[in-house]
């Protein structure tokens, strides 16, 4: 399975990635050397934290890497009046009479407690390249609904 990501999202990896590998990795470097010089390694429990820490950190990095290989370069080929990557849409859902806005963003941005949802969801596949004034059925894994685009900034 590719990882869909636009060439700012690689953009954003690549500097955590550099943040990590530099920032991080000195940081906790730092804190083990310390650790270290107090001496009983056993019981020492700033010792296991920043070995832990190190641990969460090299796999960070090892994930971010794998994305950044495993994707695939997307690009927004919408028009200016269709559902697209970073977009936002004002969706009314049937049986709902409040209009909600989302953004539309690659799976790495997706944050559904800010209303951002990837193209590969259910809900951003559906409307993805659909216009102003369609209704669109959404299949969910909690059943089928529709959706009404609303407007698309």
């Amino acid at each position: 399975m590719y990882n869909y990501l636009t060439r700012e999202a690689i953009d954003k990896l690549k500097e955590e990635i550099e943040h990590r590998k530099v920032v991080v990795r000195h940081k906790i470097n730092e804190d083990l050397k310390e650790a270290r010089a107090q001496g009983d390694l056993s019981e020492n429990f700033e010792y296991k934290a920043a070995k832990r820490d190190r641990a969460h950190n090299e796999s960070r990095i090892r994930y971010l890497e794998k994305m950044i290989r495993t994707s695939k370069l997307i690009k927004d080929t919408t028009s200016k009046n269709q559902v697209g990557l970073g977009k936002t849409v004002h969706l009314k859902f049937s049986g709902d009479n409040e209009i909600e806005k989302f953004k539309i963003v690659t799976t790495i941005e997706a944050d559904p407690m800010k209303n951002k949802i990837s193209i590969e969801s259910p809900l951003g596949a559906a409307i993805y390249k659909h216009v102003t004034g369609d209704s669109v059925a959404v299949k969910s894994p909690e059943g089928q609904y529709y959706v009404k685009i609303e407007n698309i900034e």
